[in-house]
């Protein structure tokens, strides 16, 4: 490939409407990723226009890759050489426009994306599931339960997420096997300055809490982790809110009496409770040692917000894909797909962001809506293409904007129905009464 087709972003024969509108602002100035000389004449596609097709597929529903790319440049492909050419594609080139392209996007004018002036992340992970081909069987085994194998081979994904607007800012795709705890340290090093990082019980332990103080410590950053109930770090300190102070041993993995260094992280223990529920004990670590700076009671609220990862995870699965599988039918391939996925809710994160403005928080935007009305827009402006006007392309656009904010999120209510079902088999307790339970969560400092 010539160097002069590297260096540009997308080689196209229609000027750029719709999707290659919105990928070409998402990356910015950012050049394509270089890949290795190969031996004969340049590839039809150039890798841009590979990226930015593999991107659009994934946000689509039916089609080929080979059907949305001609949608996108007006050029035929075949499914076969598509395939020949994304396994030839080596990781690198995703892994790279991935830690160029995604980054924060929230503003001050966001005040749910901050606390306390804290730019507000979570981190978690998932599995997609995998298709049952033999190319797959050969590189990734089942996960193994009490019932025997799995159904399906996983890939599993690392998110560093960016909250009140669901934009991802760091991802990690375990493309050779590795786990979700080891994807999550790769992450730790895209935390951004001035960031609060919520982190579940998976984290919560001492190496990642050692390794994500340094990080944090570098950039200015600070952290809040779940963590597991066994771990017997010596108080230090008990402070005015509640919380303490804590030294935490690090022990040499190989031999465990052998303490090889001490870290002090604030500690908060705290029962959670509503009426008529059980109440549930959380235990958190922060690195932020000043209470006056994030209250213990404050700490255990936020920690709740955590869950927006999960609704994440849900819009990308459930909503952005409308398959319970990957499409892809190798490893490889796999997490070019996942890698896709993540690009492209970023991508919808910036229109979700453009719609809201600065008057209307982002989540309240509806994003299966968001979805529907910007695929629809994508399709009409490329088929316009040459036949619009730009001021009509504008007044589409205006229009497409003010349907999705006619189409918000209703504002959350406490819930009228218990999380039971009834039980008519025997030997299961039987729910003969619904009972509704209302009111906000008690939270008790320990």
């Amino acid at each position: 490939m010539s160097a002069h087709s590297l260096s540009r972003l997308s080689r196209t024969p229609r000027s750029e409407v719709g999707f290659l509108r919105a990928w070409t602002a998402l990356l910015g100035a950012v050049p394509v990723p270089p890949i290795p000389r190969r031996v004969g004449r340049p590839p039809r596609v150039p890798v841009a226009d590979l990226l930015a097709a593999l991107t659009y597929h994934v946000a689509q529903g039916a089609g080929t890759l080979a059907d949305h790319f001609t949608e996108l440049f007006g050029t035929d492909l075949a499914d076969s050489s598509w395939s020949d050419r994304r396994q030839r594609l080596p990781w690198d080139i995703f892994a790279d426009l991935m830690a160029r392209v995604l980054r924060p996007r929230a503003t001050r004018a966001h005040a749910d994306a901050f606390w306390r002036g804290w730019r507000l992340l979570a981190l978690d992970g998932t599995q997609f599931s995998l298709i049952n081909t033999a190319q797959v069987h050969a590189r990734q085994s089942k996960a193994r339960s009490r019932r025997g194998d799995a159904a399906f081979a996983k890939l599993t994904a690392v998110v560093l997420l960016e909250l009140g607007l669901r934009n991802p800012i760091a991802a990690a795709v375990g493309h050779v096997g590795e786990s979700e705890w080891a994807l999550g340290r790769q992450v730790l090093s895209r935390i951004p300055p001035h960031a609060l990082v919520l982190g579940d019980r998976l984290y919560g332990c001492t190496a990642f809490a050692r390794e994500a103080l340094a990080t944090c410590h570098r950039v200015g950053s600070h952290f809040v982790l779940r963590v597991r109930m066994h771990i017997r770090p010596t108080e230090i300190e008990r402070l005015p809110d509640g919380s303490r102070l804590v030294r935490v041993p690090v022990r040499d993995p190989r031999l465990t009496r052998h303490i090889l260094d001490w870290f002090t992280v604030r500690e908060i223990r705290v029962r959670v409770g509503r009426p008529g529920h059980r109440t549930t004990e959380l235990r958190l670590w922060t690195s932020v040692l000043d209470p006056t700076q994030a209250p213990a009671p404050e700490v255990a609220a936020l920690y709740a917000r955590r869950w927006e990862h999960e609704l994440y995870f849900r819009e990308v699965k459930r909503t952005l894909r409308h398959t319970d599988l990957l499409q892809s039918h190798t490893v490889e391939t796999g997490a070019q797909e996942i890698a896709a996925i993540v690009l492209a809710s970023a991508l919808l994160a910036v229109e979700r962001l453009t719609i809201a403005g600065d008057d209307l928080p982002p989540l309240r935007v509806r994003f299966a809506k968001l979805h529907q009305v910007v695929q629809a827009l994508w399709l009409t402006l490329a088929l316009g293409d040459g036949v619009l006007t730009e001021a009509q392309r504008r007044t589409m656009f205006k229009r497409g904007q003010e349907r999705m904010r006619q189409c918000l999120v209703p504002e959350r209510r406490s819930r009228s129905c218990p999380r039971k079902v009834r039980q008519p088999l025997r030997g299961w307790p039987r729910l003969l009464h619904n009972e509704s339970v209302e009111g906000p969560f008690h939270l008790d400092i320990l």
